[in-house]
């Protein structure tokens, strides 16, 4: 298997390669140069097995020979086998129609943690081979980065400087990554929004003196594995509601567009869909674009589910690709543009083409609340904001056809217990493994929206080279 990027100038790269690169150098995100095909046959044989097994069906063609098969049916044993849950991914039937997908099992109580549990344990497999050190740079919305954190804490080959946007995400979120007092974690919070968090990042993979002589590496959504670790999780669903042989919905809480484009790439690879379904906050240039065929930012407006604010998303790039029929060039110039402008669009052909599969709906934090009072009235399940945001759209925006759609509660309600309690009248309490949270010492720098600040204070806090190892 080999990977090319969406701006299509940067050489084609094997798994471990993109695993540690992150951003093509041409400033594109890697894709898989064809996707792995999977008949009906071998569908339908992942029913009943463990999610780790699943897992390494999915995975491997991805992987190639770059790992072995036992070493990644190890490390993917390990990592799901730590998950609370036995099913790691548990559906729950919420009417006749509609399902919710927990997936917030994992040890930040997020679904970044998927992806990025199994992405810290590949870092330490293909590290340790090489002899090398990298320096994680990320940028996070609130749970991206107490996962990747989680994922990269104590690892003997990683140093990880994580941003987020001051002020702007949960309590709990922030104590998640700032209470984590390892030597190599490293928290910024920064002046300004996830956007510009995102931003930053995406600089300093593109000064390469910087990032060669750093030896950086990513662990946002533009890193490939993340998205490979999600697209199991569709897989897991909706062969468990009857696939191949019955088509399958997902409704899906979408900031950053990495979570619903796995389940694309599921649909690429074989796994029948009948209809993908945006959800989105007020924070709604997705649910824009998919109703105008326009692409336009906006300013970011602080939200009931942080995650969700966000106005560039980054793997919209990858759809694109496929929109503008893989022609790199083409999509540099849109991306290019659209930077420059602020806006892009689509022809009505293009968007006509997507909306087969793809719906969207939006929800004001109003709206949430609601509908997080609505759920808790009917049956007693709490939502958290951006969970709730996936339901609502699916009771919302479904297609008639459709005979199964799947939300998926992507936290759990305790990351966000204010909106929840203001919301159902109910506080949620934080898993006796986090009562402490609130107790825990913080460590966490505060630095200006400034590149060459953010490059200094890396250079300066990064490890010295004999601790480092090769580069």
């Amino acid at each position: 298997m080999r990977y090319l990027s969406t701006r299509g100038k940067a050489p084609a790269l094997s798994f471990d390669e993109v695993l540690l690169t992150g951003l093509a150098r041409d400033g594109g995100l890697y894709l898989p140069e064809s996707w792995p095909s999977f008949s009906a046959a071998e569908i339908r044989a992942l029913a009943g097995k463990p999610y780790a097994e699943v897992a390494f069906a999915v995975i491997k063609p991805f992987v190639g020979d770059t790992i072995g098969d036992a070493d990644l049916r190890r490390i993917l044993e390990e990592t799901y086998g730590a998950f609370d849950h036995q099913a790691v991914a548990p559906l729950k039937q919420l009417d006749e129609r509609t399902w919710l997908m927990e997936l917030f099992h994992g040890p930040t109580l997020a679904f970044k943690d998927y992806a990025l549990q199994l992405l810290g344990r590949l870092f330490d497999h293909v590290l340790q081979a090489r002899g090398q050190r990298i320096t994680v740079v990320g940028a996070t919305s609130g749970d991206t980065g107490s996962a990747a954190i989680e994922a990269c804490r104590d690892r003997a080959q990683v140093d990880i400087f994580m941003l987020h946007p001051k002020g702007r995400t949960s309590e709990v979120q922030r104590r998640q990554m700032t209470t984590i007092l390892s030597p190599n974690v490293y928290n910024i919070a920064l002046e300004g929004t996830f956007d510009d968090c995102q931003d930053q990042v995406k600089a300093m993979f593109n000064d390469m003196a910087f990032r060669d002589a750093m030896n950086l590496s990513a662990v946002n959504s533009i890193n490939w594995a993340r998205i490979m670790a999600q697209i199991v999780y569709y897989f897991v669903a909706a062969v468990a509601l009857g696939a191949p042989d019955r088509a399958v919905a997902f409704s899906v809480p979408t900031g950053n567009f990495g979570n619903i484009y796995a389940a694309y790439a599921a649909g690429q690879m074989g796994l029948p869909l009948s209809q993908l379904i945006v959800g989105s906050n007020s924070n709604d240039i997705l649910t824009r674009f998919f109703n105008s065929g326009a692409m336009e930012i906006t300013a970011v407006r602080p939200t009931l589910s942080p995650s969700m604010d966000i106005q560039v998303s980054s793997n919209f790039e990858r759809l694109l690709f496929d929109v503008l029929d893989r022609d790199g060039a083409q999509v540099s110039e849109t991306l290019n543009g659209f930077r420059a402008n602020g806006r892009f669009a689509v022809t009505d052909a293009q968007l006509a083409h997507l909306r087969r599969l793809f719906d969207c709906h939006r929800l004001d934090d109003a709206e949430t609340l609601a509908e997080i009072a609505a759920r808790h009235r009917a049956s007693g399940e709490l939502l958290d904001p951006h969970s709730a945001i996936g339901v609502a759209a699916a009771g919302a925006a479904v297609r008639d056809h459709v005979s199964a759609v799947v939300a998926l509660a992507c936290a759990h309600p305790a990351k966000f217990p204010d909106a929840v309690e203001k919301a159902a009248g109910v506080r949620p309490d934080l898993p006796a493994r986090l009562a402490d949270l609130y107790e825990r010492e913080e460590r966490c720098t505060t630095l200006p929206n400034d590149l060459s600040t953010l490059q200094d204070f890396i250079r300066d806090k990064r490890p010295p080279a004999d601790r480092r190892g090769a580069a």
